[in-house]
């Protein structure tokens, strides 16, 4: 191989090929003086070179090749595109003047550089756009795509024409520095406090459960409007909830008002905040924000029912009441009979059915309803009864003889939390006394707790769960969980072991499982209107098995009337549209596909919001346009000087265009000409010595 410089090595290896040539040739035209002299001479030399290369091709296959690319700098203009740069300017701008500025300030810089063009608002496009439509201003994408695209390349300086007002992404100054190059910002806008009044911000939660009492902190802007006065309304899908009129006390006022509210409906609502306008203030679009809040019923109605009060029941009531969102009823004996079964998310039978055949009647209702059903046997139970209400478990045994039984948790179990220091406590605490039989579980029981007799681990299911078709079923074959309660207090152990236990039982069993066919649901209950709204289905087959085989179409409808359709594209099982960008309101779908000779149908709601980011603030920071370009050894013009930038770029001693040195190796048999060279010179060579003779 050839080596990086001409050395001591190649100096021998070439004499070497001359001197083996020479010596080829000498031996071969020594005799032949009769030969016209300049032609012995020129076939002499023909058959040294021919020697001499092929040696030098033997001893160095490889060439290196070097060569130099030269890369101008790369000058980025980013033009800013938002609402902000549009709507607020200075007096005496001149826009038409600008734009033609900046379009001629990049062909003169492209007579020099490369010159790239953006624009920037809620996203990054190529190019100027003068339209000043960007719903928001993100500083920090554009920066960060000139990091990702302009990585290792000559960037000479960056052009950044904006009023500094960044309201999504952080503000680009901290990572400006990553281009290595100075900032030469334009700043516009103006930074005169003009006459008016906002919503700035609304602070609330996003979630929150029905009748629940939330707060919505909202705060109140005005500037240069010191003594005038305006009327702050909060309103709830039309309805007005609150009303507060504010007093501006400064020409620089800020308040933060608390509103007071209560969750009365279900379902995503909408608040709409408003201030009323000032008089000639410079924006009314900054006076109102939308606020979308979902609220949620997360109470579960629980009913424990049973023949007479227990101890057990009293300790099942403290741990279920603990968590407010649980709405408990304990009913006994004849009072069981008036309860609607259907009002309930989950029934607790305790020790029923009873001996004495107490609420039979209500049994019946509780078979027919579809009310998870949560089975506790005792001494009271009667096993045969027990045995025909239900078909997950057999009991063969007898209540009125009872035995001791620990419990030990199932590693097993996962449908909800038992974790290894909660589980070893549930193992030290005291027996429960259940009834002594043979129980025969279905084969799909979920054990969470099994029976340990003495320090026998019997593998008997002590708390169990079964689920059938969509229906869930708990069982505790025994009584005596109040002796669980006083044991751990005995062992001086937070009583959250217990509570947790028969909370999370209770939870898991009132949760309904969602066993439609057809699902369709937004990925959020709420976009902005620069977002694409994205809405997924799903459809199963009667063995609930997903499939995406028929088509879905889909009806979006505003509340002006407006339709939308659409037809869903399939993913892998499932499917899922991209609706794109819809204008600011609330809308309805209605979703709709065929499988087999079933019609399945899906609706909901979302909502679209209106951004007026780009009107909560419309005083320009410059200040932060100045700190980009001082940062960056760049400077700040004004619209009326910004062709100075071009002077200014030139004199840059820093801006220069690179050299790139590019060293490649390449094989000496990829240069055909070389190999055509020697087989002229080897037939030349053999035709002249044919002609006279020497061959």
């Amino acid at each position: 191989m050839m080596s990086d410089s001409f050395t001591i090595y190649t100096l021998l290896v070439l004499s070497g090929c001359l001197l083996t040539g020479l010596l080829f040739a000498w031996l071969l035209y020594r005799g032949t003086e009769h030969l016209d002299k300049r032609l012995r001479y020129c076939l002499a030399a023909a058959r040294v070179i021919v020697v001499a290369g092929i040696g030098f091709l033997l001893f160095f296959p490889l060439v290196r090749r070097v060569s130099y690319n030269l890369e101008k700098p790369i000058i980025v203009i980013g033009q800013d595109n938002s609402l902000s740069v549009g709507g607020i300017k200075p007096p005496g701008f001149d826009e038409k003047q600008y734009q033609d500025d900046l379009q001629r300030l990049a062909d003169q810089l492209a007579k020099s550089y490369e010159v790239k063009v953006y624009n920037f608002s809620d996203g990054v496009r190529n190019g100027f756009d003068f339209g000043n439509k960007g719903k928001l201003t993100n500083g920090f994408q554009f920066i960060d795509r000139l990091n990702d695209e302009l990585l290792n390349r000559n960037v000479g300086a960056v052009i950044l024409a904006s009023d500094g007002i960044f309201n999504r992404g952080g503000s680009p100054l901290y990572d400006i520095n990553k281009l290595k190059a100075p900032v030469y910002t334009i700043a516009l806008g103006d930074t005169v406090p003009k006459k008016d009044g906002l919503i700035a911000n609304v602070n609330h939660n996003s979630l929150v459960y029905l009748d629940n009492e939330f707060t919505m902190e909202i705060q109140v802007q005005a500037f240069e409007s010191k003594g005038e006065s305006t009327r702050l309304t909060v309103t709830e899908n039309e309805r007005q909830v609150y009303e507060n009129n504010i007093e501006v006390t400064s020409d620089a006022f800020v308040q933060h008002v608390q509103v007071k509210l209560k969750a009365s409906k279900l379902g995503i609502q909408r608040y709409t905040v408003r201030l009323s306008p000032l008089r000639n203030e410079i924006s009314e679009r900054n006076n109102i924000q939308q606020v979308f809040i979902d609220v949620i019923d997360a109470r579960q109605k629980v009913l424990i029912a049973a023949a007479g009060p227990h101890p057990d029941i009293a300790a099942l009531k403290e741990a279920i009441t603990l968590n407010k969102y649980y709405d408990l009823k304990v009913a006994l004996g004849d009072e069981l009979n008036g309860l609607n079964v259907n009002d309930y998310s989950l029934v607790i039978l305790y020790q029923l059915p009873g001996l004495q055949g107490e609420g039979n009647a209500f049994l019946g209702k509780v078979q027919q309803s579809s009310a998870a059903v949560w089975y506790i046997l005792g001494a009271q139970s009667n096993l045969y009864a027990f045995n025909q209400m239900q078909k997950q478990v057999n009991y063969n045994g007898n209540s009125a003889t009872l035995q001791d039984v620990f419990s030990y948790a199932d590693p097993n179990f996962t449908a909800f939390d038992l974790n290894p220091l909660a589980a070893k406590i549930i193992e030290d605490l005291d027996p429960l006394q259940s009834p002594f039989g043979k129980v025969t579980v279905a084969a799909n029981a979920a054990v969470a707790l099994s029976q340990r007799i003495g320090k026998i681990r019997t593998g008997v299911p002590l708390l169990f769960f079964v689920n059938d078709n969509g229906r869930k079923s708990g069982y505790l074959i025994g009584e005596g969980m109040w002796r669980w309660r006083l044991s751990e207090a005995q062992q001086d152990q937070p009583a959250g072991v217990f509570n947790g236990l028969f909370s999370n039982t209770v939870q898991y069993l009132a949760v309904k499982d969602d066993k439609r066919k057809f699902k369709v649901y937004t990925s959020k209950n709420t976009f902005d209107e620069n977002e694409n709204v994205l809405i997924n289905a799903v459809l199963y087959n009667d063995s609930y098995e997903a499939v995406n085989t028929p088509d879905v179409s889909i009806q979006l409808k505003n509340t002006e009337g407006k339709i939308y359709n659409f037809l869903f594209s399939r993913t892998e099982s499932a499917y899922q549209l991209d609706a794109g960008t819809l204008p600011a309101g609330n809308y309805t779908f209605a979703a709709s596909t065929v499988l087999g000779d079933k019609k399945h149908s899906a609706r909901g709601l979302f909502y679209v919001n209106a951004l007026n980011a780009e009107y909560q603030q419309t005083l320009a920071n410059h200040q932060l346009l100045n700190s980009m370009s001082a940062q960056t050894n760049g400077k700040m013009y004004m619209p009326g000087d910004l062709l100075s930038i071009v002077k200014d770029i030139a004199g840059n001693e820093q801006i220069k265009t690179l050299s790139y040195e590019d060293r490649k190796y390449e094989e000496l048999i990829n240069f055909k000409w070389l190999f055509a060279l020697i087989l002229a010179l080897l037939t030349l060579e053999w035709f002249f010595r044919k002609r006279n003779g020497e061959i």
